[in-house]
């Protein structure tokens, strides 16, 4: 009896030792069956820049075939330590891969990363990824100033329509523009939108009004309605809310949105919008997780690969031709024979620039550290993903900056 049971020990500890041999391979694997994907919006739906991550997300799990429970979403998560506590419980949920969408939200992602090294954590508009080196944060941006010069040549039109309707003199060409803040990635989006402007309407000047937070539907009507009432002809924004397009709804002012068509709202006035489509990053991120890649450290989308769009061009209030010119200069900036940020389109205090240092490597100085213009032009969204133009070029005036 004693033999006989010593050799079923053995068997048994022989089939024992095959399985975990065999089974290693396979245990925590991350499949398209059991992976979860968390994000974290900075507000909800109500948010057009957060609706419009809130669509790219559901756009990736139609587009890689997830379940509905694969996809956790948590909305309304401030820039602050509850960013931390929803990275972490997305973590403890199970999630490989968890994306984030607010600049704010950074240092809770970096904490989250630290904390949960086999969890790949993604953050959208920030710019530590690169001096951090962390395998398992990374950051990801899209050359949207590219769509916002592009929604500029069409305002650019539309200023020349109503030039030459008598409504006001080429000198008189003021335009308006709500800004969140006074960081890096507002400057860039409106300086770029202006210098789409001016290339089709020379003598355009613009104001811009900042309100201190991304989204206060209250704080971006009355910045709207405050640039109407100082003789804006038209206005854009880098806002989130409805708060500047019904503002120019209710005054008959042109408007250019962001981050959708507010045509419906706006039918009078909206002419397009330009925005950028989450859906290729978060598309990529997520099966680099299930195929075992690298994440860049920093991502880029661009234009050309569809990461920036602008809406349909509304007829009703856009200057004729103003698709076919918008085509025309997409292809030349698709082609690279035309850089938004050519530094022989703007001056600086009068100077036209041939060197700058901007502040890649993000410091709480501000101070430049790596050389931006070559070959003619600033190059964005090179050195690392997220915008570092910050200069304050000619013809434009600043409001208020204490934001």
């Amino acid at each position: 009896m004693k033999k006989l049971l010593a050799i079923l020990l053995v068997t048994v500890m022989v089939f024992a030792v095959v399985a975990c041999n065999s089974a290693p391979a396979e245990t925590g694997k991350v499949t398209k069956d059991n992976i979860k994907v968390g994000f974290i919006f900075l507000h909800d739906e109500n948010s057009t820049y957060d609706l419009n991550f809130i669509n790219a997300a559901k756009a990736m799990k139609e587009e890689l075939g997830l379940r509905d429970d694969q996809i956790i979403l948590k909305t309304n998560i401030p820039e602050s330590n509850d960013c931390y506590e929803a990275a972490a419980d997305l973590a403890d949920q199970g999630c490989s891969i968890i994306f984030a969408d607010s600049f704010g939200h950074e240092s809770y992602m970096i904490q989250a990363a630290k904390e949960f090294p086999d969890v790949q954590f993604c953050h959208a508009t920030g710019t530590m990824a690169h001096t951090e080196k962390l395998s398992n944060y990374h950051n990801a941006f899209a050359s949207i100033y590219e769509g916002r010069y592009l929604a500029g040549v069409a305002a650019g039109l539309k200023l020349n329509e109503m030039i030459d309707a008598g409504k006001f003199t080429a000198d008189e060409a003021k335009i308006g523009y709500v800004g969140a803040f006074t960081y890096a990635e507002v400057i860039s989006g409106y300086t770029s939108f202006f210098l789409g402007v001016r290339s089709i309407c020379p003598t355009v000047t613009m104001e811009v009004q900042f309100t201190g937070s991304w989204y206060d539907e209250t704080a971006e009507r009355e910045a709207a309605n405050v640039l109407i009432q100082d003789g804006c002809k038209l206005i854009s924004q880098h806002a989130d809310s409805m708060g500047a397009p019904t503002a120019c709804e209710t005054a008959g002012i042109p408007n250019v949105s962001y981050n959708g068509s507010t045509e419906a709202a706006c039918p009078n006035t909206f002419i397009v919008s330009s925005r950028i489509d989450w859906t290729p990053y978060f598309v990529y991120a997520t099966n680099a997780v299930l195929e075992g890649k690298t994440i860049e450290a920093d991502w880029v989308g661009t234009i050309g690969t569809n990461s920036v769009l602008l809406t349909s061009v509304n007829e009703k209030a856009a200057a004729p031709g103003t698709q076919a010119k918008i085509d025309e200069v997409k292809a030349q900036l698709v082609a690279g024979t035309l850089h938004v940020f050519d530094a022989s389109t703007f001056t600086v205090n009068g100077e036209k620039l041939s060197s700058y240092l901007a502040d890649v490597d993000t410091d709480e100085a501000y101070q430049g550290d790596t050389e931006v213009i070559s070959d003619g032009y600033f190059h964005e969204s090179v050195y690392r993903s997220a915008p570092c133009f910050d200069l304050r070029i000619d013809g434009i005036t600043l409001l208020n900056e204490k934001y």
